[in-house]
């Protein structure tokens, strides 16, 4: 294969993989005059050609990234809008009832633990907790100060053989709830993305559909540290008998969601509890918790030492 053949195929295989049609002869011939006539670099011809065809056709500009991405650890995703790869052991994943998502959840290297969303309009497989992928050519996102990726019909997801290890993340803490955040109780959530709705508006997708959802955000003082945590629906039905069911009947009868809130509130605040979880970036989300009874022989202690 000669040198115009060859840089003609790169570039329809660039486009190929995409589903998308381009006339080789057309490129053949641009090949042709950039290296032969001008001695274009074989990478700027890539290039030049692949700009003029994006723009001559109407293509997404994203197939000027299927060049590599780098490959970054977890902990050096800092901006949003930016193409990269990642090798990572899939962590948990969450339920989704949006059906433009095809599965959404935590992702984590030895650096730290990221969301990933891959949509379902982009034709991937999917995949399994406790294994790990390469995942490629994936766009960082960023929400509430929070940062994800996103998996689009442009990024691909490799198994890998290796197992890529994931932070210590398991914690247990004692202590206080000494707040209870803005954001809890009752919550709307949007049916695309499942982010928390704020009046009534996702955030990122606008007026759409939504689902209720029972949680609570807090502040758990341990007396030497405070910590952020979430607690499920499951958390708050085991705490206190309020499970999403019956905070939507509080929610009707007094006409009032802000009413679930209130009653968490009366129930939870200033109580003390032993919780166990994962963290999260900021959050500990929160896999089992109960009100915290010291032994008898901790209050004798603390008599004594009075």
């Amino acid at each position: 294969m000669d040198k115009v053949e060859e840089i003609t195929q790169k570039i329809l295989e660039k486009f190929e993989r995409h589903g998308v049609k381009v006339n080789k002869n057309e490129i053949k011939k641009r090949v042709d005059l950039l290296l032969n006539e001008f001695k274009v670099p074989e990478g700027e011809i890539i290039r030049t050609i692949t700009n003029y065809l994006i723009r001559e056709h109407g293509l997404p500009r994203e197939i000027l990234f299927e060049r590599e991405s780098p490959l970054v650890k977890i902990a050096e995703i800092t901006k949003p809008g930016v193409w990269v790869s990642v090798k990572a052991k899939v962590a948990q994943l969450w339920d989704t009832s949006s059906p433009n998502v095809s599965q959404v959840g935590l992702i984590g290297d030895e650096t730290g633990m990221i969301k990933f969303v891959i949509w379902a309009k982009s034709g991937k497989g999917e995949v399994e907790e406790g294994k790990s992928y390469l995942f490629k050519n994936v766009v960082t996102d960023s929400f509430q100060g929070r940062m994800q990726i996103n998996v689009n019909r442009f990024s691909s997801i490799v198994e890998l053989e290796e197992d890529v290890p994931l932070p210590p993340r398991e914690v247990s803490i004692v202590g206080a709830l000494v707040s209870i955040q803005q954001g809890s109780g009752l919550i709307q959530r949007c049916g695309v993305c499942g982010r928390a709705m704020i009046k009534e508006s996702c955030p990122e997708h606008g007026k759409v559909e939504s689902y209720d959802d029972l949680r609570i955000k807090g502040v758990l003082d341990d007396g030497e540290s405070v910590y952020e945590i979430i607690l499920n629906e499951e958390n708050v039905k085991s705490l206190t008998g309020i499970g999403l069911e019956e905070a939507k009947k509080i929610a009707q009868e007094k006409l009032d969601r802000g009413a679930v809130l209130s009653e968490l509130k009366s129930r939870l605040l200033g109580r003390y509890f032993k919780v166990t979880g994962t963290k999260g970036g900021r959050y500990i989300l929160v896999k089992e918790v109960d009100f915290y009874k010291p032994e008898l022989k901790e209050f004798k202690l603390l008599g004594e030492a009075i």
